[in-house]
């Protein structure tokens, strides 16, 4: 393993990250291992209940580097999912009716060249759509400024990180001036008729920690989000969705560099929720890797844990097949099943 030193992305291998994980820095780090905690809750193997997500991950390209980002997305990589590959996703959610919800993210999702392509295509299916928008994509160039009118079109679900309600702690997580143009991208959204009550177009914010601490409980900071964004800046918005930061990619390292890693993964395994554990994301929704490659979950595409069965690419996809195969676990997974555990869509219990 590479020795580990205070710069970004020292961890850009995924062996080296699992390593990590699994033993911590010195290798006789020891926590309760996952599948343990499983088989106490009668849970082990961890298996599908019905697949009805296919979650897409279109693209590594951002227009942002965000500290706690599990992608390490940024404007320099390279990684774009093709127009041929977007087909054999069609292929599969057309041949594949149970799959009712298309999850499509990225990076930015909506700087792969073939992004508004891709959801007109998956609208044409029937499908509900989100799209996970960073907001700051829409005043990031003027090609981009129509964004909200064309999720209006195609009655796109938008899901929008958005660190704090306050300038200094979103800054601090996701750059200077980010607020402020995530404020004005929500007032354009507001302004398409997104996040108003009734109105169909549903907007939802994501809340991650700035630090080595579990989120707060989901309803009580939602209500506090509500009445600050309302209150200063005019601005409505459906749900507030709070996820746990996972210890992997660019939060690893920050775990790593400030000497936070144990004492995270202690609290973690500490609060482990066997009621959110039965309720993970995994086992409804499939993750699709820029290359077409199949995961259980986009953290586990990110550290390249392909799923544990014959579909391993979107290619091969065989439903019967995916739904009956064991989810790929590890001392990871204990970030989705800390409290009320936590999921692409908030917590779940």
């Amino acid at each position: 393993m590479k020795s580990l030193k205070a710069e970004h992305n020292i961890l850009a291998n995924a062996n080296d990250q699992l390593e990590i994980i699994e033993h911590g820095i010195s290798g006789d780090f020891s926590l309760v291992p996952f599948q343990q905690k499983l088989e106490q809750s009668n849970l082990f193997p961890l298996k599908p209940t019905q697949l009805e997500t296919l979650q897409v991950n279109i693209g590594k390209m951002c227009n942002q580097i965000c500290k706690h980002c599990h992608v390490d997305a940024g404007p320099d990589r390279k990684e774009i999912m093709t127009k041929e590959t977007m087909m054999l996703c069609l292929d599969v959610l057309q041949k594949n009716p149970l799959l009712s919800t298309v999850d499509i993210t990225g990076g930015a999702p909506e700087m792969n060249p073939n992004f508004r392509w891709f959801v007109e295509e998956i609208s044409k299916l029937g499908k509900h759509i989100i799209v996970r928008c960073n907001l700051t994509i829409i005043l990031a160039n003027k090609k981009y400024h129509n964004l909200p009118g064309f999720y209006k079109d195609h009655i796109i679900e938008v899901v929008s990180s958005l660190p704090f309600y306050t300038q200094d702690r979103t800054d601090r997580q996701r750059g200077n001036g980010v607020f402020k143009n995530s404020i004005k991208a929500l007032q354009m959204l507001n302004d398409a008729g997104y996040g108003k009550e009734n109105s169909g177009f549903i907007l939802n914010l994501v809340y991650n920690p700035a630090g080595a601490f579990l989120p707060p409980m989901q309803q009580a900071l939602e209500k506090e989000y509500k009445q600050s964004l309302k209150q200063r800046h005019g601005i409505e918005f459906n749900n507030l969705f709070v996820m746990t930061n996972m210890p992997i990619s660019r939060y690893l390292d920050y775990l790593l560099t400030t000497g936070n890693y144990e004492m995270y993964m202690e609290k973690l395994v500490n609060a482990y929720n066997s009621t959110a554990a039965a309720k993970v994301m995994c086992r409804n929704t499939i993750s699709v890797g820029w290359d077409g490659y199949l995961y259980d979950c986009d953290f586990n595409q990110m550290l390249e844990l392909k799923v544990n069965c014959q579909s391993k690419h979107i290619v091969d996809f065989c439903l019967e097949d995916l739904t009956k195969r064991e989810i790929n676990i590890g001392q990871h997974c204990y970030g989705c099943t800390a409290g009320p555990g936590s999921s692409c869509s908030g917590s779940v219990a």
